[in-house]
């Protein structure tokens, strides 16, 4: 039923509408009126915010609502619209741009809110008449205005693009800074004369990173030009290594309560520096809810939407914004616009209401004295502005001056192409919104003053900021300095350039603010981020053995080198002291005396027996054996010595071989001497004729038999893997151990086995002879000393392999120098003892007589 409804109520209104011919095209509401207006050839609208704000009506939807009433005077915004007047009447004075053409203008005040804006950018476009056509005649019409300057914010720019883009209308704003605004698909006809945001938060984000503060906040705009700014100012702050601690937005027209929660954001927060990315009108707002919590000591970066505005260095009463830093558009000059602006008396002409409200405000006087208090004087309509110092006579906002007059010449460049104007202009050629706007999207001229316009693909211009410091001097007052500059156009790291100054900061101070979550890592250090934290939040890990870090903030450690170690700092690889086994260590000089020692002890027993060579002592133990064994164990003490020192090709093959032969050499004339005894007593039994067997001859082919064994094992050895210097980087983590590698484990093995089996054989030999019924009984020695023997190297193979670096050649030597000192002992000093004082038992009747048997 609903639909069926709605079918019939159409065709009603339409039977009705052709029976009355009432006009089909009818303008809905009331009039606008433009509040400043001027007829022209051509003209131009203007949209200012000439009030900042409005008063709160509640509507009870039983009438018609009533028309927005705006207030509070805003001094900036009309500032901006006598710059429009004055490039106007400048163009129209000029005969080389435009000549014979007259521009007029019809400028609206938006109070500041955006349906209002929208409203009257309508009425810029539809001649502002009550009724457009009748039924016989289409319902088109020129567009009123050809170009339309302002609005001065973003988010009413968004809102007059996206209503006046499909009639291709100019729209060009000198302080619309939002970056969303160079989208030319869904704002096909908006321009600016000001650098695009999206320049302007990477400029703010450049200058944080120059100043190492790493965890900031941020306060913005809940509107298009401040959520847009943050957006892209975190993008790039995230890829220069800043982290946002907060991010609160906040509107002018916010509650109490609201902005109490911005300010409770703030005061809990542990980051030091703000990010102010703020649109004039919410500064405002802002500046007097920090000044009621007296919230100083914070470190203020602010956006070109106030930090350029010298009225807010007089509102901030506790010096809250001191030592502000920021990015503006660089400083202009537009000579005769000063003294314009400051000829306020052309505008009593005006006649109006925005007029007489403009005047009792400046001069704070009332033109009609109504029941007076006393606070007001009555205006007489001839003021002037001599001695008057307020936001209306403070010129620090003339760059943005500027961008609404090369704006208006923007226009007027544009015009006198199309009309192809010379001496005269064409006046005959058909203007249309399109044309205009193709036109003015190629432009490229000089203001007076020499300064480039121009709009790139986007409808912005060249991005160029100058770097304003708020400087606090000594006798209370702020001084703005230009500390840098940014140019978008040049190479990445050279965009930013500030000067080599002494700044100062909040309270006075020259030193810069620190605002960090975590302290930078050391060198020595690396970074470990915290859970859950952002980036910025991290702890400082040392680093790990073998590994540095030589740069602040690392994110890794680096291993050294092998043949490195970090020192005690960690940030920095210094060479591994190379160690081993040398004659200047302890360890070295008391084995060194050691092996030196028993050589020494050798060399006295050699000469004891070669003086008593022909005693029957001697000669009964076989003195050719004896000798040869005095021999080998000499070089035995010697061969220790090839361990100690620095190791080279030569002294590895040498030591290990060296010491396999020498052995088997020794072991060899003690198990010859040990058989020879057992054989000799075996041979004395009835019906046995062994000792041809061990004869002199014998002896010798089975010393040299049992010793060219290991010397064949040792050829094998060296011909297949010999031992080699080898740097051992494990045992020691920050030494280099020079040691020699085995080379073939199986050749160090097989001559150690080879050795253990002789030993084995000498032991078995001598412990089956130990009860021979000699008075000098040699076999029970060569069993003492075998047992010794096995012993020392049965615990040398465990120590030898878990014994670290070069103390495993310590345990060699010492395993060398004790079997041959257990040898040279057990075997010789009896004997010697004898010789040197118990001559009497060395006889050879002693030798043969008979003891008392023994236990063992």
């Amino acid at each position: 039923e609903f639909p069926l409804g709605c079918v019939l109520l159409q065709l009603l209104l339409s039977v009705s509408f052709s029976q009355t011919g009432e006009p089909l095209c009818r303008q809905l509401g009331d009039s606008e009126i433009p509040q400043l207006y001027r007829d022209g050839d051509i003209k131009l609208g203007g949209i200012f915010y000439f009030h900042s704000s409005w008063k709160n009506i509640e509507s009870t939807y039983e009438s018609k609502p009533l028309p927005l009433q705006c207030i509070s005077i805003n001094f900036r915004e009309i500032q901006f619209a006598q710059t429009m007047l004055f490039a106007i009447e400048e163009i129209n004075n000029r005969t080389d741009v435009l000549p014979g053409i007259s521009l007029g203008y019809s400028i609206y005040d938006t109070c500041g809110s955006i349906p209002r804006s929208i409203k009257v950018a309508l009425a810029l476009n539809n001649r502002n008449e009550s009724v457009s056509s009748n039924s016989d005649t289409p319902c088109t019409k020129p567009v009123q205005v050809q170009a339309i300057v302002g609005e001065t914010s973003s988010s009413p720019s968004t809102a007059i693009s996206t209503l006046i883009g499909p009639f291709d209308i100019p729209l060009i704003s000198h302080f619309a800074t939002c970056a969303c605004l160079s989208d030319k698909t869904k704002y096909p006809s908006f321009l600016r004369t000001v650098p695009s945001d999206y320049y302007q938060s990477r400029a703010l984000a450049h200058l944080v990173k120059h100043f190492g503060w790493t965890w900031v906040g941020a306060v913005r705009s809940n509107d298009d030009y401040g959520n847009n700014g943050i957006a892209t100012f975190t993008e790039t702050a995230e890829q220069l290594g800043i982290c946002l601690e907060y991010s609160v937005s906040f509107f002018r027209t916010d509650s109490t309560e609201k902005m109490q929660k911005v300010i409770n954001t703030i005061k809990t927060s542990t980051s030091k520096v703000i990010i102010a990315f703020v649109a004039h009108l919410d500064m405002d707002v802002l500046i007097h809810e920090l000044s009621n919590h007296n919230m100083t000591g914070y470190q203020w970066v602010g956006s070109e939407g106030w930090i350029s505005d010298s009225q807010f260095a007089a509102v901030d009463k506790n010096r809250i914004l001191d030592g502000a830093i920021g990015v503006s558009v660089p400083k202009t000059h537009v000579s005769g616009l000063k003294e314009f602006i400051l000829d306020v008396r052309p505008l009593r002409s005006l006649n109006n209401d925005l007029y007489k409200e403009f005047w009792e405000t400046l001069f704070s006087c009332k033109f009609k004295q109504e029941k007076s208090d006393g606070n007001y004087r009555e205006c007489t309509g001839h003021e002037d502005l001599t001695g008057v110092e307020n936001s209306f006579t403070d010129m620090s906002l003339m760059p943005i001056f500027s961008n609404v007059y090369k704006g208006v010449y923007a226009v007027a460049h544009a015009l006198h192409d199309i009309l192809g104007c010379d001496k005269t202009c064409n006046n005959n050629v058909q203007l249309d919104p399109f044309t205009i706007l193709q036109r003015i999207q190629k432009i490229h001229f000089k203001t007076k003053e020499g300064e480039e316009v121009y709009f790139n693909e986007n409808g912005d211009p060249a991005a160029k900021y100058e770097i304003l410091h708020w400087q606090p001097r000594e006798n209370g007052t702020l001084d703005f300095v230009i500390v840098g500059v940014y140019d978008a156009s040049l190479p990445f790291d050279k965009q930013l350039s500030l000067q080599n100054t002494t700044l100062r900061w909040a309270q006075s101070s020259t030193k810069v603010p620190v605002s960090v979550c975590s302290e930078k890592c050391p060198p020595g250090t690396r970074k470990v981020l915290q859970k859950g934290k952002p980036v910025c939040c991290h702890d400082c890990i040392r680093c790990a053995d073998g590994e540095i870090s030589n740069v602040t903030d690392a994110v890794i450690c680096v291993r050294c080198p092998p043949e490195s170690w970090p020192n005690e700092r960690r940030d920095a690889c210094i060479e591994k002291e190379v160690v081993f086994l040398s004659y200047e260590e302890i360890m070295g000089i008391l084995l060194t005396a050691a092996a030196l020692f028993g050589t020494c002890i050798t060399a006295i027993v050699i000469v004891i027996f070669f003086r008593y060579r022909k005693t029957p002592l001697v000669r009964a133990n076989n003195s050719e054996l004896s000798f040869l064994l005095l021999f080998s164990l000499t070089l035995c003490f010697l061969c220790s010595l090839t361990f100690i020192g620095q190791p080279s090709t030569w002294s590895c093959m040498l030591r290990h071989t060296a010491f396999g032969i020498t052995f088997v050499l020794c072991l060899s004339c003690v198990l010859g001497k040990t058989m020879v005894v057992l054989m000799a007593f075996k041979a004395s039994l009835p019906g046995r004729n062994v000792m041809k067997w061990f004869g002199p001859t014998q002896q010798r082919l089975s010393v040299l038999g049992f010793t060219l064994v290991q010397v064949i094992i040792c050829i094998l050895w060296l011909s297949v893997s010999p031992p080699f210097p080898y740097k051992n980087f494990k045992e020691i983590k920050e030494k280099i151990i020079l040691e020699c590698a085995l080379g073939s484990a199986v050749g160090f093995w097989s001559i150690l086995g080879y050795i253990g089996l002789l030993a084995v054989l000498c032991f078995v030999f001598a412990f089956l002879a130990r009860k021979l019924p000699d008075n000098f009984n040699e076999a029970k020695f060569i069993t003492f000393s075998m047992l010794i023997f096995c012993a020392v190297w049965i615990t040398f193979i465990p120590a030898y392999v878990s014994s670290p670096g070069n103390f495993s050649v310590a345990v060699e030597i010492f395993a060398i120098l004790a079997s041959t000192f257990g040898l040279l002992i057990c075997i010789f000093i009896p004997k010697c003892y004898i010789m040197l004082l118990k001559p009497e038992k060395n006889t050879k009747k002693h030798m043969m007589g008979k003891g008392p048997q023994k236990s063992f």
